[in-house]
């Protein structure tokens, strides 16, 4: 087994952004890939106007390539903001605005994974508070997704690089996946695991694997240090992924580093083109 035994995306809010987010599928087309994924695109409204979402959606389908992951509303990323669902007030409410937008757009596309940014803590707001908010939106943003057949993905962050962000363990994210779970009685919420994220957080990762590979709906990668490309870090990706296959999980696994001072183009010859 090796990387030929993937199935890799290119997460296009981090890799092509040199170019316009409409020239960025056709350019991961041209590198070889036949699925992306996305951030939110539009950081500033959930709530975009169909001009915009009908010229996305014809950028993808043009290039020929598969959407497979999008992220709800999440505030500005890259950016200070984690996410929006647990933030009292005006973010709360763009992030429902943004629920049913947002699995209109992946459906569109024939999309089944949205992923959900849980949020940074508030100062002077109950962390109870934000978490009873939190399951709230969550609860929403399952069934959202059970509507169009999508997964609802909860992901683990890192601390050094999201300190206030509570959801920094694999376990605290599996967490929030069995309460959303508990109380949809869906069963469509997945854990995204992140291995740069929790390697930056220290966790053995092996193990990690072992325990939740079953409760995985969707894997992104980065090397670490430096979040660069397999290779360019000490990570041990490939013996990783290949222990993620072993242990069942099928699904995507997301290209989300960063390319470095050269063109995205030229940040894939760790992978043989043939294995895009």
């Amino acid at each position: 087994m090796g990387f030929a035994d993937q199935r890799f995306n290119v997460n296009l809010s981090i890799l092509f952004t040199e170019l316009p987010l409409l020239e960025r599928p056709a350019a991961a087309a041209a590198a070889g890939f036949a699925a992306v994924e996305l951030w939110w695109p539009w950081t500033g409204t959930p709530t975009p106007g169909r001009l915009e979402l009908d010229a996305l959606r014809g950028a993808i389908e043009d290039a020929g390539v598969r959407l497979t992951g999008l992220n709800f509303y999440a505030g500005q990323l890259p950016g200070p903001d984690r996410g929006a669902l647990s933030i009292p007030g005006e973010e709360s409410e763009r992030f429902r605005a943004n629920i049913d937008v947002a699995a209109g757009f992946a459906r569109s596309l024939g999309c089944t994974a949205l992923n959900a940014l849980y949020g940074n803590r508030v100062d002077g707001v109950d962390p109870a508070e934000q978490d009873a908010l939190a399951l709230e939106n969550l609860v929403l943003a399952a069934r959202a997704a059970d509507r169009i057949g999508a997964t609802l993905l909860v992901e683990a962050l890192n601390k050094p690089e999201s300190p206030r962000y509570p959801l920094v363990s694999a376990p605290a994210a599996v967490d929030v996946v069995d309460r959303v779970n508990e109380a949809t009685g869906l069963g469509n919420a997945r854990f995204l695991m992140d291995l740069y994220h929790l390697s930056m957080n220290g966790e053995d990762l092996r193990s990690v694997i072992e325990r939740y590979a079953s409760r995985t709906g969707h894997v992104q990668i980065a090397d670490n240090p430096g979040r660069g490309a397999p290779g360019t870090g000490s990570l041990p990706l490939e013996e990783l992924l290949d222990q993620l296959r072993k242990a069942g999980y099928e699904g995507w696994v997301g290209l989300e580093y960063k390319p470095g001072d050269e063109p995205s183009s030229d940040a894939f010859e760790w992978l043989p083109r043939e294995a895009r």
